[in-house]
């Protein structure tokens, strides 16, 4: 048994001194091919590390450790996404500056993480609260105001009326105040926006260059949520008004029957001021008011089915029949036009409403009473006859679609039209721990931006962090005084900050040039390594994030800055490692891992290849403590065979045996090919496999082949090999070799099993010799193995696919 609380403190020491991997963005050879690895920016939260976070980080520590091996380049830097909410609230909690906490929580970090051998460059180390850092996250949104990206307007928040102040949606809970449990309501407030919906296209069109996987794509698509469909204005009767709806289904609108305004509409504001004849004024506006205390995914849901009918119509415009208005919370004004004509019978929802209101349903489907139209006739068309619709009685739905558009076109009361469900980026946030938004105020109050000589624009220290119905900021002396005395008399600040998503927008830029002190990042730099080549991220990040960093790369693109259109060009995500009793890992549940623990007793090495064998890194695992005291174990007889007891190498100056030669060959084929696939779990169940035939074997490894082995075995655990690479006589680090070659004669199988089926039903197998495969030895042994399925039959053909199947075709 090695002794790991030795062996691992004494490499991590060596390491360091030999400054091992640090400068790699100094150094790139533009003669090897690039490797720019990234992990997700970390928060560093005060409780430290679990053993969820030490899966992704090994993951993508084992495919550096290999491509360094490899001969190419590889650059793996670290920083930590440090503002945000959590260290805010913690602030509140106990008085303690979040500069501090925030601090004191990196601090841990860093030292659980070198625990855990993972190979950063640490000389890359950045922070999101470093003035040097969020310097340039203020010098790119002035660049986006300056091109217009970067603006404010009216938008509505949630509010907390008890606290008095703006809460993010993660500090809602169930609708109410995770601070004080006040129950919070929408209110309109000014805010700072960004406008990525000027690259709504380039943001679909650009994932067409992308490896990432095919839910995330269509994440992404659904968050732009690009429609095709017809915008139709309806009058509304009796009055010199009327309103538009966007349709992705106008061949429905014969089977319209309500229509539904959000209580924002502009035309509810009017109505209710105005007070039109027919206008249901008191219960139009008990619902508006009601509906301010919802949230939006709480409206979006609707589990009530609420709505008031305002006691207006609208004119469908293709037969001139009324249909009654109502307003319902589940149609919100930021979306579309703020109005939808409901068919009930071919939307769900719509049905669901009508049904608890009492409107009438009409069905437009020959032959069918409720087809989804999202579902069903979307999807095809041309399978589906069209009744209740007057002339296009009889039409198929991809007829009708085109006729009834033109019908729409040529009354001038439609027209084609593509919408999104993206909406720019409410990037303003009402707290302390954040890059203060550069921007001041005139003494007309009119903004302009800090000048770019006053950057970083320092968040100020002069504050309490208590809530009192304004942004922290705007208590601070320091930075009233600063404004005056930097732009005049009567100017005055912008006391908000930006949304920490802006700050984990473009870090990745950043690395390659981290000390710069006159741009973000120098262009010969951003050339070297950009774009990222793997990124490992949470599923939880595949819409916002990502979203967020593709538009800050297009729009430094358009700057000039640099020509690639997507900054991360293939892209997984790492599965959750749950807690012993199968569920996610909380506080609150007890179930908490801490690395700390697990290296203590079993060591980092341990911890990492118990990780990896856990199952596909993509997948949830549960935590086993007996399986990683098997883990160790398995180590441990690898020691065992390497060192004897009296501390010498057990490597043998005679040649390996042929047999284990030729099993270490395809082990090396073998783990080679499953990094390169992520495939982790498997390469160290090959390890497994080949360390019995190695037991077995008295005469061990030779020299060379024990070299071999020990490299191979490195990048999953670096520790216990740096110590048996020196063990056998090396001086230079073992993570500084190159990476052991197989020959492919001696990794071929001697024997390969051929399936054999009947009709295309497995039947059974046949091992063959791999150096002299025939197809006739094959029938001949296939036949006996399968006799009694060909009782009474004729074989009628045989199919041969070399090297893997027989089929046998029989009647």
């Amino acid at each position: 048994m090695y002794n790991h609380k030795q062996i691992e403190p004494k490499w991590r020491d060596s390491w360091e001194k030999q400054g091992l991997f640090q400068k790699t963005y100094i150094d790139r050879d533009s003669k090897k091919k690039k490797n720019y690895l990234l992990f997700a920016f970390a928060y560093p939260s005060g409780e430290g590390l679990h053993v969820g976070h030490v899966e992704s980080k090994t993951a993508l520590d084992i495919l550096a450790r290999y491509k360094r091996m490899k001969g190419e380049d590889v650059f793996f830097p670290v920083g930590w996404d440090a503002f945000g909410l959590p260290a805010e609230n913690y602030a509140i909690k106990t008085g303690v500056p979040p500069v501090e906490t925030t601090k004191k929580a990196i601090n841990t970090f860093k030292r659980q993480i070198k625990d855990l051998g993972i190979s950063y460059d640490w000389q890359t180390e950045i922070a999101t609260c470093h003035p040097e850092y969020y310097k340039w996250t203020q010098w790119i949104f002035i660049q986006m105001y300056n091109k217009g990206l970067a603006y404010r307007r009216m938008a509505p928040v949630n509010w907390c009326p008890s606290c008095q102040t703006v809460l993010a949606n993660e500090q809602v809970v169930d609708g109410g105040c995770e601070r004080c449990g006040t129950q919070v309501f929408q209110k309109d407030l000014e805010q700072w926006f960004c406008k990525i919906t000027q690259y709504r296209d380039e943001l679909i069109s650009g994932l067409n260059q992308v490896d990432w996987p095919e839910y995330t794509k269509q994440k992404q698509l659904n968050w732009i949520g690009r429609s095709e469909g017809a915008q139709i204005t309806f009058e509304i009767d009796g009055l010199n008004d009327s309103f538009k709806v966007f349709t992705t289904a106008h061949d429905t609108i014969y089977g319209a029957t309500f229509m539904v305004l959000a209580p924002e509409h502009t035309l509810i504001t009017k109505y209710l001021e105005e007070k039109p004849a027919g206008f249901n004024a008191s219960e139009v506006d008990a619902y508006v008011q009601k509906t301010k205390t919802k949230l939006e995914e709480e409206r979006i849901i609707n589990k009530e089915k609420s709505g008031v009918f305002t006691g207006l119509y609208a004119i469908n415009p293709v037969n001139g029949k009324k249909i009654p208005i109502w307003i319902a919370d589940y149609v919100l004004s930021g979306y579309g036009t703020g109005a939808i004509m409901a068919v009930p019978g071919h939307d769900d929802r719509d049905l669901d409403f009508a049904q608890k209101h009492g409107i009438d349903v009409i069905y437009l489907v020959e032959g069918k009473e409720f087809v989804g139209y999202t579902g069903e006739i979307k999807n095809n068309r041309t399978s589906f006859i069209m009744k209740n619709s007057d002339e296009f009685n009889g039409m198929n739905y991809e007829e009708g679609r085109a006729a009834i558009l033109s019908k729409l076109e040529k009354a001038n009361k439609g027209e084609a039209k593509v919408e999104y469900r993206l909406r720019d980026w409410l990037i303003g946030r009402q707290r302390y721990w954040g890059a203060p938004i550069p921007m001041v105020y005139d003494p007309e109050g009119n903004v302009h931006p800090v000048k770019e000589e006053h950057l970083p624009w320092i968040l100020p220290t002069d504050v309490d962090f208590k809530p009192t119905g304004e942004s922290p900021l705007v208590n601070s002396k320091e930075l009233k005084e600063r404004v005056e005395r930097l732009y005049g008399k009567g100017w005055t600040p912008e006391y908000d900050t930006l949304d920490t998503f802006v700050d984990s927008s473009w870090y990745f830029l950043r690395f390659p040039d981290p000390r710069n002190i006159d741009t973000f990042a120098a262009k010969e730099q951003i050339a070297k390594w950009l774009p990222v080549d793997f990124y490992m991220i949470g599923a939880e990040h595949t819409v916002l994030h990502l979203l967020y960093s593709r538009f800050f790369t297009k729009f430094l693109r358009d700057e000039g800055y640099f020509a690639f259109d997507e900054p991360f060009m293939k892209m997984r995500h790492q599965g959750m490692i749950l807690g012993p009793d199968n569920k996610k890992m909380s506080k609150s549940k007890g179930n908490v891992i801490n690395p700390d623990s697990v290296i203590e007793a079993h060591g980092a090495d341990a911890l990492r290849v118990y990780e990896m064998f856990m199952g596909p890194i993509d997948s949830d695992k549960p935590w086993s403590e007996s399986g990683v005291r098997g883990v160790r174990k398995f180590l441990d007889r690898i020691w065992n065979l390497v060192n004897n007891e009296n501390g010498e190498a057990k490597g043998k100056s005679v040649k390996s045996s042929v047999e284990l030669e030729k099993e270490l060959h395809k082990l090396i084929k073998k783990v080679s090919s499953d990094i390169e696939s992520l495939k982790y779990n498997t390469a160290i169940s090959a390890f497994m496999e080949f360390l019995n035939k190695w037991e077995k074997n008295p005469e061990g490894l030779d020299i060379d082949d024990l070299s071999k082995f020990i490299r191979l075995l490195a990048p999953f655990a670096p520790f216990i090999t740096e110590e048996m690479w020196s063990f056998i006589g090396n001086v230079e680090s073992v993570h500084k070799q190159t990476w052991p070659m197989f020959d492919e004669e001696l990794a071929k199988d001697s024997q390969v099993s051929i399936m054999i089926q009947v009709n295309g039903k497995l039947r059974g197998e046949v091992m063959v010799d791999a150096s002299s495969i025939s197809e006739d030895s094959i029938q001949k042994e296939a036949l006996i193995k399968i006799e009694s399925y060909l009782v009474g039959k004729e074989i009628a053909k045989v199919i041969y696919v070399p090297g893997k199947i027989m089929n046998f075709v029989v009647r």
